[in-house]
């Protein structure tokens, strides 16, 4: 296409050539990812990671952060969040290759601030699915606690390893399959509670998930904004399947459907407002029906977790909470499913550029999956979350340090917009709106998250940033003596 930087075949950062996708839906080596990816598969696999049911788990502690206005929050935090989707959706189109914001940074920035938005993005894409397999085997624990929830967290990563490694277009059919069922659960929760609120009504106003209790707080909603942003991680995960979705189709009026990069950037966009409207339906519904106030939540934080199933219990029973758990239980293992395949993604277009060992840059003949890249990405999550699984503050200590990552290569994103469109001039004249107001709206949500981030997790990205600066000198070294980084 017109402006495409590597879209049609170029160098890596290392000087390689890349791979480039002909019209038919195939890479133009041998060897390269495949394009079988429909946009149906691509929304499936953002929806996975996001998952429907997302503010489930922390429901209660919006509701006591926010005063009540969760619902508020989670359309302010569905704005914020789209100015980042739209950075997505216009750096797909220019480079259209596999790593994501790894790929952005490195075309609108250089080859140096690619690798670190690479190494932050890391840090997230490798924790978060540790995190939602973790969340598998602490529901499948409860609904069977004579196994232990580690036992559950590794039987979790090995299925969801081997349905990656089978291909994935195999891996995308089943996973429309597990979203098909989150959704007819929440479709069930759905109409349960309309039922319930139009025989009892609500115990509080019906603007209050809106408004708040006792009148809005204005400090309160930015606060839980910045948590809420955190259920949306894993559309950027989209992204990540540039290479492999589908090239143009007919239509049925006999013209060009949209490109693969195209169809990346529409399922981008429409993942995060789907997913928007999700998130306020279930939340302004729980909301009404919750039989405590966000003041009585607030008092009580060791009940907030739990927040969730306590309302459904109450209002509807324990048939629809053990069902939501249930769902849960499988949603996050298939979340995890998306995630792995996004960091593998990540690690092999990194490997192909020489900014990791070049191993993991080899793509399987049979299934068409980068096999080293995913069993890779698959070791380090496995050993994170049974690590985590096996201690007590584990889900926590993990929880902590995965966002950080996530938002510094957003960060790096949005200065990638920049750099690309009014620097490079890439795809044409630059737009004023498009490309230099929404990616500076973009940053400052993204400093303005991570300055609410917590400590913990703010020293941990600090030194894994560090860690990566100083691996990145030491590549400069070796490619000024050696000619390159060699795997």
């Amino acid at each position: 296409m017109p402006g495409t930087i590597g879209g049609t075949g170029g160098r890596g950062a290392g000087g390689d050539a890349v791979p480039a996708a002909d019209g038919g839906g195939h890479t133009g080596t041998p060897g390269g990812l495949r394009r079988t990816l429909t946009f149906r598969d691509l929304i499936v696999y953002g929806l996975l990671f996001i998952a429907p049911m997302a503010p489930v788990g922390i429901f209660g502690t919006l509701q006591a952060t926010s005063h009540g206005a969760i619902t508020l929050v989670y359309l302010v935090a569905t704005v914020a969040m789209a100015f980042t989707a739209y950075s997505y959706a216009q750096m797909v189109r220019v480079a259209p290759q596999a790593g994501s914001v790894y790929t952005y940074a490195r075309v609108g920035l250089g080859e140096g601030a690619g690798f670190v938005a690479g190494w932050m993005a890391m840090l997230d894409y490798l924790l978060i699915p540790a995190v939602a397999y973790l969340f598998s085997g602490i529901a499948l624990h409860e609904l069977v606690p004579s196994v232990h929830q580690w036992v559950w967290t590794a039987l979790a990563v090995a299925v969801t390893t081997l349905l990656n490694l089978w291909g994935v277009r195999t891996a995308a059919r089943v996973g429309f399959a597990v979203l098909a069922m989150e959704i007819v659960v929440l479709a069930v929760f759905v109409v349960s509670a309309v039922v319930e609120l139009i025989a009892h009504g609500t115990p509080r106003g019906w603007a209050v998930p809106l408004t708040g209790e006792g009148g809005f707080a204005v400090g309160a909603v930015p606060a839980a904004v910045s948590v809420a942003v955190l259920s949306y991680l894993g559309f950027d995960a989209i992204a990540s399947f540039a290479e492999e979705a589908a090239g143009p189709a007919v239509t049925r009026k006999g013209g060009r459907g949209p490109g693969g990069p195209d169809r990346v950037a529409r399922a981008v966009l429409t993942c995060l407002v789907v997913a928007g409207v999700l998130f306020a339906v279930q939340t302004y519904l729980a909301a009404l029906l919750t039989p405590m106030s966000a003041a009585e939540l607030a008092a009580r934080p060791g009940e907030q977790g739990g927040a969730f199933y306590a309302t459904v219990d109450a209002a509807v029973g324990g048939w629809l909470r053990d069902l939501v758990a249930v769902s849960k239980a499988v949603g996050a293992a298939f979340a995890a499913l998306a995630g792995q395949a996004a960091a593998a993604r990540l690690l092999f277009a990194m490997a192909r550029d020489r900014r990791l060992p070049g191993a993991m840059s080899k793509v399987d003949a049979g299934s068409g999956v980068p096999r080293r890249a995913l069993l890779g990405a698959a070791l380090v999550t496995l050993v994170a979350a049974v690590w985590a699984a096996r201690r007590d503050d584990g889900l926590e200590q993990l929880s902590s340090v995965v966002n950080v990552g996530a938002l510094t290569a957003f960060g790096l994103l949005h200065a990638a917009v920049i750099g690309c469109f009014w620097i490079r001039r890439a795809g044409g004249p630059p737009s004023v709106l498009r490309h230099l107001v929404v990616p500076l709206l973009g940053l400052a949500v993204v400093v303005a998250v991570i300055a609410e981030a917590a400590g913990a997790a703010q020293a941990v990205g600090g030194a894994w940033l560090v860690v990566g600066l100083v691996v990145l000198a030491v590549q400069y070294r070796g490619r000024a003596g050696a000619g390159g980084f060699q795997g």
